[in-house]
């Protein structure tokens, strides 16, 4: 099983992520890990996507697909992946659907975690003061991400519903972490 787990940041993509992986034995991928542990162990591509990061930008198509084709293929004995926060783009959805397929691979589900902005900021902002992450800081650069977000990675509801309609779900993301997982756990049952 492959599920695209997607929403604003601060929306509980990987809160909610934790809980499918745990009860769907998958691989949870997070571009945004991907991009931590990069930064934390200061290569080449971590430096370029803190660059992006630290401003609240999306880090380019380009550097995000080729840093998951190189993730997966570490996991070749997964029963599946939960991907979180990816895709982000249209052009990173298309190049993806092109990978699955080099992969003999396809999406079961794609579910979009919908939450206002006020609450994302509130959330972020209390992440921040708890994780430390610098862009979690600022309610600037946070209010940046979610357009940023609205701009280039909403359209993506559209581009799925009109590829996999039957697989596309939206959730309501403003409701208690455990409503939002049995919400999540049963569209996961559907057929």
């Amino acid at each position: 099983m492959n599920i695209v787990l997607f929403g604003p940041p601060g929306s509980g993509k990987g809160t909610q992520a934790t809980y499918i992986v745990n009860s769907k034995k998958l691989t949870h991928i997070s571009t945004g890990d991907i991009f931590r542990k990069n930064i934390s162990q200061n290569t080449k591509l971590g430096q370029l996507a803190s660059d992006f990061m630290n401003k609240g930008q999306l880090v380019p198509d380009q550097l995000t697909i080729d840093l998951l084709e190189t993730e997966i293929d570490t996991y070749k004995n997964s029963n599946g992946f939960i991907f979180d926060g990816f895709p982000r783009t249209l052009p990173q959805a298309e190049a993806f659907d092109k990978f699955l397929d080099t992969k003999n691979m396809s999406l079961d589900k794609i579910i979009s975690l919908e939450v206002s902005e006020d609450e994302l900021v509130a959330r972020l902002l209390k992440r921040g003061l708890d994780s430390g992450r610098k862009d979690d800081q600022n309610s600037d650069i946070i209010r940046n991400r979610i357009k940023v977000y609205e701009s280039q990675t909403s359209i993506l509801k559209t581009y799925y519903v009109e590829n996999l309609k039957d697989k596309f779900f939206t959730i309501n993301g403003e409701r208690t972490i455990d409503v939002i997982t049995k919400d999540i756990l049963d569209i996961l049952l559907k057929d």
